[in-house]
């Protein structure tokens, strides 16, 4: 047997944002029913580099594996590089070959992107007619993407406190630059930020808007101010890791916001477990990142690169006795 190396142009050439949604809203159902296993994410910090990584291993059906990324806030500045890089290895849960190494970089913009999009699916009420994106950055632009799978028309908002930043992305999307005050006025706003300070006001957001806040992932991280979820209907991806690192993380640390008062799951709802929140209610996704989606999405990538013979096949394990 034969491990499938897959470079990111090779992820490229074959996946798709349609691909990335379905198969994170595939994910999403199966943790909603109680399917597939999905271990606590690992952290390592490097503080010395003003970074960690993240261990997230998974099982969904006949795939298993595990993604270890990073997060370095200062690659572009001093070297150059991304300050998301990912790697993922994707095994048979049946004897454990590994089945393919690839690139685990844009299947994470890609994943993050989708679960934005299935939130506001599942979420937001009706077809929003703005969409703001708070962050101007890469995952900003897989968030824009898949969420113009979900919705055939919405006109994008763009903040970024670099405006510069913000009007590249305006640009490329047929979007508008606008103040924050605007853009969290919009029908669904999305926040993708590394914030340590809250900066969404409870104030400016209207009655029955849905926010995706995708940025906090890591302890002490915070976009919203704590009343914004305290009047808001809060789903998350999962309990632990919000609790941790989530939007959450904060405001239940300093005891303005408890467990009980989290609405449910994403999971839950595309599941068919919860009913879909009332259109004039308020609602916040916080996402943390499932590894569910990883593996999820790794192998809708892995089936694709093998039925159209892209990629290195080689012998990665050896002969065994």
């Amino acid at each position: 047997m034969k491990t499938l190396v897959l470079t990111r142009a090779d992820v490229e050439h074959v996946v798709t944002m349609e691909l990335a949604v379905d198969a994170v809203e595939r994910a999403f159902a199966a943790v909603g029913r109680g399917e597939g296993s999905m271990p606590p994410k690992v952290y390592l910090s490097i503080e010395d580099h003003q970074g960690d990584f993240r261990a997230m291993p998974s099982r969904l059906g006949n795939s298993a594996g595990i993604k270890w990324v990073n997060v370095h806030a200062q690659n572009r500045k001093e070297y150059g590089l991304p300050t998301v890089m990912g790697v993922f290895v994707l095994n048979d849960p049946a004897n454990a070959f590994p089945l393919a190494i690839m690139d685990g970089t844009l299947l994470t913009a890609l994943r993050t992107g989708a679960a934005g999009a299935v939130a506001s699916k599942y979420l937001a009420s009706g077809g929003p007619v703005t969409i703001s994106f708070v962050g101007a950055g890469v995952q900003a632009r897989t968030l824009h993407d898949a969420h113009r799978v979900i919705y055939e028309s919405f006109e994008p908002f763009v903040y970024d406190r670099n405006e510069s930043t913000a009007r590249k992305l305006a640009d490329e999307v047929g979007g508008r630059v606008v103040s924050l005050k605007e853009a969290a006025g919009a029908d669904i706003i999305c926040t993708a930020t590394p914030s340590r300070a809250p900066f969404m006001e409870p104030q400016w957001i209207r009655p029955g808007a849905h926010i995706n806040a995708m940025g906090a992932d890591a302890p002490g991280k915070q976009e919203l101010f704590t009343e914004v979820l305290k009047r808001a209907a809060v789903y998350i991806d999962d309990i632990h890791q919000a609790m941790a690192s989530g939007e959450i993380n904060v405001p239940l640390s300093e005891g303005d916001f408890t467990v009980d008062e989290i609405a449910g799951t994403l999971g839950e709802v595309v599941a068919g477990k919860l009913s879909k929140p009332a259109p004039e209610t308020t609602t916040v996704f916080d996402s943390t990142g499932l590894a569910i989606q990883d593996v999820a999405l790794a192998r809708t990538i892995y089936d694709a690169a093998r039925n159209r013979g892209t990629g290195l096949e080689i012998d990665l394990v050896g002969e065994t006795m």
